[in-house]
């Protein structure tokens, strides 16, 4: 005997549905047994809590002192109190001071006298004095023409009295140079010879012919006369 189906009947057709379906149901029961977990029960009985009778608890009473007051110093009164009347003079008491207590007279400003601290001289070198001295015969002309003279007449007064045969005696051969420095004072002499030579015997023959130079003109730095340094240089070959 065949069976009848119903002409619009068609499993086939939402065959992918019913399997999602039971896929679904199927995950959602495999998880829910792995998750599932049995536990023993047990009754928990926790002990009543008992209070005590709020009116049988001794509470301590703590007494803090009170601190004491501060301590109040009595005023100072002196041994003996003597009434004044109003109308008696009172001597002050003065209090000594470091003041002088002579009668000397006030001086008036005016006749305040200020005395000056001597000034030392100063040297003023001969290459920047305003009027240099004046070597006898070289009074002509201006400044320069003066200093250019008293060189010149120094140099040939050197030339004229230094023993150039000592250094051949010292047995000092070459060139040789003797540095001289002196002054020329206020009055025209000179003085403050100083010399440094390779042997100090050089160094005495070059101080002795700078102290026979001539007295001269001093020479002024603002109408002053003034003190002029004057350096020399002394060079000579010593030959073999």
């Amino acid at each position: 005997m065949e069976t009848k189906k119903h002409p619009r009947a068609d499993v086939r057709r939402n065959s992918s549905i019913y399997f999602a379906v039971g896929l679904v149901l199927m995950l959602l029961a495999a998880n829910y047994s792995i998750n599932y977990r049995t536990y023993d029960r047990v009754a928990i009985v926790e002990p009543p809590i008992e209070y005590d009778n709020p009116n049988d608890l001794k509470i301590p009473i703590t007494n803090h002192p009170a601190p004491p007051p501060p301590e109040v110093k009595p005023p100072i009164v002196p041994d003996e109190i003597v009434e004044v009347d109003d109308d008696t003079d009172i001597k002050e008491t003065i209090i000594d001071t470091s003041e002088d207590d002579t009668d000397e007279p006030i001086v008036d400003v005016a006749d305040v006298v200020v005395e000056e601290d001597p000034i030392e001289p100063v040297d003023v070198p001969f290459v920047s004095v305003e009027h240099v001295p004046e070597f006898p015969g070289c009074n002509k002309g201006d400044n320069e023409a003066k200093r250019n003279c008293m060189s010149k007449k120094i140099t040939k007064h050197v030339q004229k009295k230094f023993d150039s045969d000592l250094a051949s005696e010292l047995g000092l051969s070459g060139k040789q140079t003797i540095r001289v420095v002196f002054k020329i004072d206020k009055t025209g002499n000179i003085v403050g010879v100083q010399s440094r030579a390779p042997h100090p015997r050089l160094e005495k023959e070059a101080a002795r012919v700078i102290n026979l130079l001539p007295k001269m003109k001093p020479g002024k730095q603002r109408g002053e006369a003034v003190t002029v340094s004057y350096s020399l240089p002394i060079v000579f070959q010593v030959e073999n």
